[in-house]
């Protein structure tokens, strides 16, 4: 199996890198204006075989996680529509802008690229994940979808990189996944300690 991350972000190069060490076969898509600063980018660049434009690495890839910028959606989604085939896995690990009245990335994905086989998952840690997290307090990430073979890939996925996998439902709940990333962030703003805040769902 082939991932394919696709976005410049730390979480990209993060989530790739982890699953790199556990033996997958990873490429990257990047935007042709991307320059690589940060070292991990640099590396990857120096391998012939790991970095492509966003349409080449969807190409390759069998499991599509989306790691971009919210900007860079519509070229992301551009790159999907144009896919020969319909059945790759596609994860959305972004967050929307917030706002009730709209619908989110997930959505957004969906109807702009034409592209049913969409799920959401990761966007708990956020593009600049690790860094808004240096003490390693987040164990655990949320997925949901309306395929359970679907789920049941992106749950092993989950798992193969050491989080917790927890199922949030169906692919309606995408927004609530968005609200309550943006919540953590609001919160962290407000707050005057130079410090990040993590939520948990617990059940019983």
């Amino acid at each position: 199996m082939t991932l394919g991350i696709i976005g410049g972000t730390k979480l990209s190069v993060t989530l790739g890198n982890k699953y790199i060490s556990r033996g997958l076969k990873v490429v990257f898509g990047v935007r042709e204006e991307f320059e690589a600063r940060q070292i991990e980018w640099k590396i990857l660049q120096m391998q012939k075989d790991k970095v492509f434009g966003y349409c080449e690495a969807m190409d390759q890839a069998d499991v599509i996680m989306v790691c971009c910028e919210n900007e860079f959606l519509p070229l992301v989604c551009k790159c999907l529509s144009r896919l020969e085939t319909k059945d790759k896995l596609v994860l959305d690990c972004t967050n929307g802008k917030y706002n009730p009245n709209f619908g989110c990335n997930t959505r957004y994905i969906q109807e702009k690229a034409d592209y049913k086989k969409v799920l959401k998952g990761f966007n708990n840690l956020g593009l600049d994940y690790p860094k808004c997290d240096p003490l390693e307090l987040v164990k655990e990430t949320y997925f949901c979808g309306d395929n359970d073979f679907d789920k049941y890939r992106v749950k092993k996925l989950i798992e193969l990189i050491g989080f917790k996998a927890i199922d949030a439902g169906g692919l309606d709940n995408a927004p609530l996944l968005e609200a309550f990333y943006h919540l953590r962030k609001q919160i962290t703003h407000f707050k005057k300690e130079n410090v990040d805040y993590h939520f948990k769902l617990m059940s019983v």
